[in-house]
């Protein structure tokens, strides 16, 4: 592109020569009106006047170039969270200049508005915001936060220009952030985007939050807290989130961003997290401060977050950019910006001194959180034999974020195996340059190359990969990621000094009958025992068990709704029993033998690691 724009300036600089005045007119004129039109901006202004009502009120100046009419959408869905949402659902009452004639809705996401051939056109809709996640708008009577795609309706073919938002806040509001930078010098909570990407990544906070500063390398860093109600603990929390900062910066080399940055921290009682180029919302508990588990939960989700500054919100997948918002954008590589970004959430959590090595690797009692538990459930989900890494990435928007009772037996999250994949490709990475080089270096690397912009293909990526490591890796991302089934974890345990033993070791007498395993989840509906997931291979898929058949009894003895598992206590491995369910209000009877409980994965030291292994150890996890 820079040298077809060099040849055409040095052609157009040719015909100067040979027709001065034609050309000043055609290549100093033209051009300046031109860019003058396109940097003319798309101004908001975004009111809740009765926030109690869950509405925002949008009036939006659009320039229309002289147009006689200008066609609008709104997004129908937001990058980072891979699902066609139907954000339009929640716009109503779009007029012009008070007139609703004006305005014809053209398609789901779509309207055409007539002009008169002013030179700016006001638009005015209300948006209802009421559905409490990271990636749509809420507002109430004590605060709001606001995404742009849900929010901001745009011209079509005008996304580079840029975008102006201007807030009025209730009056008992006194408080706004965003990523975006802050208009100064004019009216308060007023903010600029260069483009509508930087519009639409960029999500809004209003109302009274509390407000933790850090500075890392002159750079100001933000955790804003909705929610506190002298509960949480913000001093520690914006300490422990600088350590993870630095601990980042440290791994990457650098900040990959010299403004600001936002932590948009909502103790909502929800969950979730989206991350974005300046910021990132995470939805928590405000008593999560207070267990040492739900907080290094909150942290671990921080961590995760806070990586994809640098993987996906510079260095991404090719297909994610420029972004289509009018229709899925499907990529490969989501077990590498998800995955990867999940198995090293954790570690950093580690790395920078906030977990043990037990609660990381997952070698105590409680392995919630750690290494053996993305392990054990990647093990736990049969869909990891029918579905590759690759597969569970291009099909995430219509299967991952659609889950059903069958989702388990045929699906695999790429958060979960590629988090797996990320600490095997670590551990060949390791083991092929002794330890000169890691993953860390691989997305570095990667950063390097690949945050500019035209983003990574899968095969750059594994390419990389090879290149850092020293070796051939097709056969490794064959196995790993392009192919379902198995993983083999010997290299990576071998390497580290680690094995997995059974988290749960029967303390009976050597070769006592074990339990019954019936292969099924059930739920209590009405007072009813209903079967809600059938596990694939499992006893119950043997038989024939379905989803929402309700068990009544075993062998003819009624099994009260919240009595299965004492009942089953009372079975063991080889058992044959007769299942009485209600399916369809029909009586069925269900022949079934009991199996035997898939064992847990759990990481455990090796006794006999030797001082390689336990160099290796410390090399990968820090001393």
């Amino acid at each position: 592109m820079a040298e077809n724009h060099h040849n055409a300036r040095f052609h157009a600089a040719a015909v100067c020569l040979a027709n001065l005045a034609l050309c000043f007119a055609t290549f100093v004129t033209m051009p300046t009106l031109l860019n003058a039109q396109d940097r003319e901006p798309v101004r908001y202004t975004v009111s809740f006047p009765a926030p109690q009502t869950h509405y925002a009120v949008v009036d939006a100046d659009f320039p229309t170039g002289g147009r006689l009419s200008i066609d609008l959408f709104m997004p129908v869905w937001t990058p980072g969270s891979y699902l066609i949402r139907e954000y339009a659902r929640n716009v109503e009452d779009v007029r012009v200049s008070g007139e609703v004639a004006n305005v014809l809705k053209t398609t789901k996401n779509r309207w055409r508005v007539e002009t008169g051939g002013a030179a700016t056109v006001r638009v005015s809709y209300r948006v209802y915001c009421r559905e409490m996640s990271v990636r749509t708008n809420w507002v109430e009577d004590s605060f709001a936060l606001l995404n742009g795609a849900p929010t901001f309706m745009t011209l079509v073919g005008g996304l580079a220009r840029p975008y102006e938002v201007k807030l009025v806040l209730p009056a008992a509001w006194k408080v706004s952030v965003s990523g975006m930078e802050e208009v100064t010098g004019g009216e308060p909570h007023t903010y600029r985007a260069s483009d509508y990407d930087e519009l639409v990544d960029s999500p809004i906070l209003a109302g009274n939050p509390s407000i933790s500063r850090f500075d890392v390398d002159g750079v100001a860093h933000y955790l804003v807290t909705e929610g506190e109600g002298g509960v949480w603990d913000g001093k520690k929390s914006a300490e422990d989130l600088e350590k993870i900062v630095r601990r980042y910066k440290q791994m990457w080399g650098g900040l990959p961003y010299s403004h600001k940055f936002v932590f948009l921290n909502l103790l909502t009682e929800a969950s979730g997290g989206l991350e974005h180029r300046n910021s990132f919302t995470v939805m928590s508990s405000r008593w999560a401060t207070r267990t040492r588990k739900a907080y290094i939960g909150w942290v671990d989700l921080m961590a995760h977050e806070y990586f994809h500054a640098w993987n996906v919100k510079r260095m991404r997948p090719a297909e994610l950019g420029p972004f289509d918002y009018e229709t899925e954008n499907p990529t490969r590589s989501l077990w590498v910006v998800e995955g990867i970004t999940s198995y090293y959430a954790p570690l950093t959590v580690h790395r920078a001194g906030l977990s043990s090595r037990a609660e990381y690797l997952g070698t105590g009692s409680d392995t919630t959180g750690s290494l053996s538990s993305i392990i054990n459930s990647l093990q736990a989900t049969p869909g990891r034999m029918q579905q590759s890494a690759e597969q569970a990435s291009f099909d995430a928007w219509i299967k991952y974020y659609r889950p059903d009772e069958n989702s388990n037996n045929v699906t695999v999250s790429y958060y979960t195996k590629g988090a797996v994949v990320g600490w095997l490709l670590d551990a060949k990475i390791r083991r092929a340059t002794n330890d000169a080089k890691s993953l860390d270096d691989l997305m570095r690397v990667a950063f390097q190359r690949y945050s500019g912009e035209r983003g990574f293909t899968p095969e750059q990526f594994k390419a990389l990969a090879a290149e850092v490591a020293g070796v051939p890796l097709t056969e490794f991302f064959r196995t790993t990621v392009e192919n379902p089934g198995e993983l083999d974890y010997s290299e990576a345990l071998e390497w580290f000094g680690l094995r997995f033993h059974a988290a749960e070791q029967v303390k009976e007498v050597k070769d006592a009958p074990k339990k019954a395993w019936l292969g099924a989840e059930t739920k209590i509906d009405n007072g009813r025992l209903l079967v809600s997931r059938v596990l694939r291979g499992s006893p119950s898929d043997t038989a024939g068990l379905s989803v929402d058949d309700e068990i009544v009894a075993i062998d003819d003895y009624r099994v009260r709704a919240d009595q299965l598992a004492a009942r089953l206590d009372n079975y063991r491995v080889g058992n044959r029993v007769t299942i009485l369910v209600a399916r369809r209000e029909k009586l069925t009877r269900i022949d079934l033998t009991f199996g035997e409980e898939p064992g847990k994965w759990q990481l455990e030291l090796k006794t006999d690691a030797t001082s390689s292994q336990k160099r290796h150890l410390d090399d990968w996890l820090g001393k």
